[in-house]
């Protein structure tokens, strides 16, 4: 099989048992989005969820997190993995969101950057997830994912497979095909025992070829 026919049929099957997949993330804005996601960093996104209520009651938007210091914030995270950082990162996030953007998120992958806490992989998300750029961002599940199934080869770090992704998938497809990939690795294609056995795409998976 060709790399061209396994993204196909890949594509196929994603578009086919999962439509309209979305972040499972909870947020009412696209900074809330960016704070749930600095916080998500080697978390789950079920313990996120269980904090950013009551930190979005507390700091609803850049300009109240902004007159906080980090520990204001930590209370609110402190269940999360690397609360102190994390704090520290969101107290620095919101004020230099408020006193270079006004407040208001940037839709560009260099100005999000520039945020504390904010690398390639959150940056990525938030172009993809609020503004429909055509943006692959590469967490654990999609660099597990992409490889065993045979989307990338060799790949050694995130930034590869971000690459080798967007030459393969269409643009129309790529902000979509990061949910696809994210939630077949963390409900399906599991890390430690891959469930196989209920995969739908056996027939082209590498890995599954390699230890059926």
């Amino acid at each position: 099989m060709t790399k061209k026919e396994r993204y196909a049929a890949a594509l196929r099957f994603f578009q086919e048992t999962m439509p309209a997949p979305q972040t499972e993330l909870h947020y009412d804005s696209p900074f809330q989005l960016l704070v749930a996601v600095i916080l998500s960093a080697q978390c789950t996104d079920k313990r996120v969820n269980m904090v950013t209520p009551e930190l979005f009651r507390r700091f609803p938007s850049a300009h109240d997190m902004a007159k906080a210091e980090a520990d204001d914030i930590f209370p609110y995270v402190s269940s999360i993995s690397y609360p102190n950082n994390k704090a520290k990162a969101l107290a620095g996030m919101a004020r230099k969101l408020v006193s270079d953007f006004g407040g208001d998120v940037p839709a560009d992958a260099d100005a999000l950057q520039s945020l504390p806490g904010v690398g390639r992989k959150t940056a990525n998300v938030i172009l993809s997830v609020v503004f429909g750029q055509a943006a692959m961002a590469v967490d654990t599940h999609v660099f597990r994912v992409s490889e065993r199934i045979g989307l990338t080869s060799g790949s050694t770090t995130p930034l590869d497979t971000e690459l080798q992704l967007m030459r393969h998938i269409p643009s129309e497809l790529v902000g979509i095909a990061h949910h696809w990939l994210i939630l077949h690795g963390r409900y399906t294609c599991k890390a430690r025992k891959p469930l196989c056995d209920v995969c739908g795409l056996t027939s082209v998976c590498r890995y599954y070829k390699q230890n059926s």
